[in-house]
Order: C-alpha cells, then sequence, then structure tokens
C-alpha cells in the first residue's frame, strides 16, 4: 500500500467508535422553565400560578387542564398532581421595566419579571422563590437579606407573641405584610431534581395529614335537636314541630266523609240486581276471570 497515490486508512476509517449520547442544551432548557408554561408550552402572561413543586403555569391553561384533563397531551405527567384551583398560588410578579434591545441580531433575551427588593432578573441564574400566603415572588437571596433578624432573647416582647403563634415564628412579606412561616410557606421556583423530590414529599406528606371532608345528611323536615339527646326526645321533637289541625276543620271533614259513606250505602241499596252481577260476583261466589275481565277494576266495585 502506498506510493499509488491512494490514500492510507489509519484506525478512525476502520473502526467504528460508538456515538456519543446527545446532550440536551442546559440554556434552552433553563429559557423554557423560567419564560414558558409548563402546561401549554407558551409564553408566560400574567396571571401566573405556580404549584407546591414551583412550577409556573399561564393560568388560563391551568383552568382548561382542569376542565378537561386530556387537553394537553403530556398534561397528567406534568402537572397530574394537581386537583383543583386550590392546590396552586395566583403570583404576585413585578414586571421588568428593562426592554428588550431593539437590533434584531442580538440573541440576549431580557426576562420579563423581576425581584422587587434587589431587581435582579426572574431568568434562572438566581434563585427565586414564593411566599405560599400571599403570592409575593422574591430572589431566594434578596428575601434573605430583609428577613434576616436576631434570635429572640429570654423577656423579649417577641419571645412572648411566640406563645399566641402556636408555638411558630412567623415573618412579615417585605411587599404586602402578610404573616408567613419559614419553613413551610417558602416555595422554591423550578428547582433541581433532587430539591423536586424532597418537595413533592413534603407535598404528600401534607395532604396526608388534612381531614376528609364529609357531607352532612339533610335534616327531614327541619326539626334541630341538640347533640346528646336520646332518639325518642328527637322523635318528639319532630313531631311537636309538624302542624297541628285545627279543631273545627277536623270535625268538618269527619262530617263530610260520613255522609259520603251514607250516600254511598243509599246508592248500592237502590241499585238492580243486573247491574249489580256487573260489578260483584253473585249470590257471593267469586267467578273465575275471563280475558276480557282480567286485570281489569271498576268504579264502582
Amino acid at each position: 500500500m502506498g506510493n499509488d497515490g491512494g490514500s492510507i486508512p489509519d484506525r478512525r476509517d476502520l473502526v467504528r467508535n460508538k456515538p456519543k449520547a446527545e446532550q440536551a442544551d442546559k440554556a434552552n432548557q433553563t429559557r423554557a422553565r423560567w419564560f414558558f408554561c409548563a402546561l401549554s408550552k407558551a409564553k408566560l402572561q400574567e396571571p401566573v400560578v405556580a404549584c407546591a413543586l414551583g412550577r409556573l403555569y399561564n393560568k388560563d391553561a391551568m383552568i382548561e387542564f382542569l376542565l378537561d384533563r386530556t387537553a394537553f397531551g403530556d398534561g397528567e405527567i406534568i402537572c397530574g398532581h394537581i386537583r383543583s384551583l386550590k392546590d396552586v398560588k395566583t403570583l404576585k410578579l413585578t414586571t421588568n421595566s428593562i426592554k428588550a434591545p431593539s437590533s434584531s441580531d442580538s440573541n440576549v433575551e431580557v426576562a420579563p419579571f423581576v425581584c422587587p427588593l434587589n431587581f435582579k432578573e426572574m431568568n434562572g441564574v438566581q434563585p427565586f422563590v414564593f411566599i405560599w400566603t400571599c403570592g409575593c415572588v422574591f430572589s431566594q437571596a434578596g428575601l434573605k437579606a430583609v428577613s434576616r433578624s436576631p434570635p429572640p432573647q429570654e423577656g423579649d416582647s417577641k419571645s412572648a407573641n411566640k406563645g399566641e403563634d402556636g408555638g411558630k415564628q412567623l415573618d412579615m412579606c417585605p411587599q404586602c405584610g402578610a404573616k408567613y412561616e419559614k419553613a413551610e410557606d417558602i416555595v422554591l421556583l423550578n428547582p433541581a431534581s433532587e430539591d423536586e423530590e424532597k418537595m413533592r414529599l413534603a407535598m404528600e406528606r401534607k395532604r396526608a395529614i388534612e381531614p376528609v371532608k364529609t357531607k352532612g345528611k339533610k335534616r327531614k323536615n327541619g326539626a334541630t335537636a341538640p347533640e346528646g339527646e336520646p332518639p325518642s326526645k328527637k322523635k318528639s321533637a319532630a313531631i311537636s314541630a309538624a302542624p297541628s289541625l285545627n279543631p273545627s276543620i277536623a270535625a268538618t271533614s269527619r262530617a263530610v266523609a260520613n255522609t259520603l259513606a251514607e250516600e254511598e250505602v243509599k246508592r248500592k241499596a237502590n241499585m238492580s240486581s243486573a247491574v249489580k252481577s256487573l260489578y260483584g260476583p253473585k249470590d257471593g261466589v267469586k267467578k273465575k276471570e275471563t280475558f276480557m275481565t282480567m286485570g281489569t277494576f271498576t268504579r264502582y266495585a
């Protein structure tokens, strides 16, 4: 081989190597999570909601999914844990005042929302959180900076108020002033896979301790009796609650009934034997029914 004007093959040409697995572009994944709805894949537009796992959705897409859970192909995979609008929180976002550059050659995309404390853009570079009680959104660093407070000392008024809140140390939202608890009410937006698993376990734990809702039975006749009374008293209370008849009306109805009964007896007494044979057995002997009289009845029988 060689010296003939041809090429000499080497190992790269003779041995096929295993192709490397394709890797997703992390920049595009980050942009998709922070700029687009996780359900409809459309651009995030207010009103925006977030679930307990920190995923962002357009509220209109979430309502469409709850009305028809098959409206989106991967809806059950993405947000199958959402049962109703009570499982999501409407976010209070701060719009970014900086506009995107006018030049079409620029690949820089300005985030639509920012942190109201340090004006960091919500683009995935900085971790962002929201408070579940009020829905206000901040960068994690900005919220830590304003909520940093020294531990309460003995005899302090803060420690005295701690018992009033059920033993929980509550902070106030720096934007709207709503109270929240650091350990439970701060939710991380678009967390990493490890943090998302922890948040899912916490969500399932909360749902496990939720009280079971039972529909109360409707009370009959509108009678209500206090709890702890025996059934006999409840029954007597229901009877007493029923409307009673006027004695004069009852006497009149009995007189009318007696009059009608006497007229019926007189009518049957004046009835001829031929007519009586049509409506009853003759000589007290019951006749066998035929196909013409079977299953029929008469008014005077």
